[in-house]
């Protein structure tokens, strides 16, 4: 490894002074907007008595993760929008791979348990309570955890065996193996093949898991009441649309050679910041319990 570079200077998402004022702005709300929502969820969940159930306690770790995986980047986006010097230290780089890619897997992991939780109380309703006990949920979560692990250990171990020599210039608002392999003086080819397989491969096969359980979902929905159906595909619905905003940039970005286009910053504003503050009013607005507990913690607090 070659420590000839010991910072690296972030671009951000512009160039332009006056737009800078903008996204500071801009982003400084969304990302205040995404800590208060994803807070309220945490609390609401945490001491509510009526959400208990295994869905919820999959969201309360949802909200968790998103609020992490949003403050990876998110604020040094906002404090960088204003700064003369955008510069990150190598090893603060390191540790951003890392947080990043550990909290981003952690989504990915729990929003695979809240499927598979729809799946089961859906398709096999009276094992419900006996396949998602709070143990085996428990134990599940865990999993995530440790299968985030592994996959953020095996990227920082691929960004720190890249070496620097000169360029230090990322064009991006935080960084990650696709800028950084940019940079790097050495033939790139066999690591984006490992990131694409790491990375790319976990995106993908998620994203494919994730649709043949709605598919399964909406088949076996045939044979219930019209009230089943509307409250199935409601909570579906909403899972859905998490999915489609978080994988779809995913897969976009880490599923292809080392190549970085101008859209990139703009692709990944959505899954970085736009999911973390989207996910808290989806599960809310469309989710009556919620809604009613939250209601009924703060206004007891009032």
């Amino acid at each position: 490894m070659n420590r000839s570079v010991t910072e690296f200077i972030l671009l951000g998402l512009t160039r332009d002074a006056g737009k800078q004022k903008a996204v500071f702005g801009v982003f400084l709300i969304f990302y205040l907007a995404t800590l208060l929502g994803n807070f309220l969820i945490v609390v609401t969940i945490k001491t509510s008595r009526t959400l208990g159930s295994p869905m919820y306690f999959f969201l309360f770790y949802l909200s968790f993760a998103d609020t992490c995986f949003s403050t990876t980047t998110a604020p040094r986006l906002i404090v960088d929008a204003l700064a003369q010097k955008k510069t990150i230290s190598y090893n603060e780089c390191m540790i951003q791979v890392f947080t990043f890619h550990f909290f981003g897997c952690m989504e990915i992991l729990v929003l695979i348990l809240m499927a598979f939780d729809r799946y089961v109380a859906i398709c096999k309703p009276l094992r419900y309570t006996t396949i998602m006990s709070r143990h085996v949920c428990s134990v599940l979560v865990i999993l995530a955890w440790v299968g985030s692990c592994i996959h953020s250990l095996a990227q920082i171990f691929l960004a720190m065996r890249l070496p620097f020599c000169g360029p230090n210039v990322i064009d991006h608002y935080f960084c990650d193996l696709q800028p950084l392999l940019k940079l790097a003086c050495m033939d790139t080819y066999v690591t984006n093949l490992l990131v694409v397989s790491n990375s790319g491969a976990i995106c993908t096969v998620s994203f494919i898991i994730l649709l043949m359980s709605y598919v399964v979902i909406l088949y076996s929905l045939r044979n219930h009441s019209a009230e089943g159906r509307r409250k199935a595909l409601s909570t579906c619905t909403s899972h859905f649309i998490v999915v489609v905003l978080f994988f779809g940039p995913c897969i976009f970005m880490y599923t292809r050679p080392p190549t970085t286009f101008p859209i990139d910053k703009t692709v990944s504003v959505f899954y970085t910041i736009g999911t973390p503050l989207l996910n808290p009013l989806i599960y809310t607005l469309r989710n009556m319990e919620v809604k009613k507990a939250m209601k009924k913690l703060w206004c007891s607090k009032a």
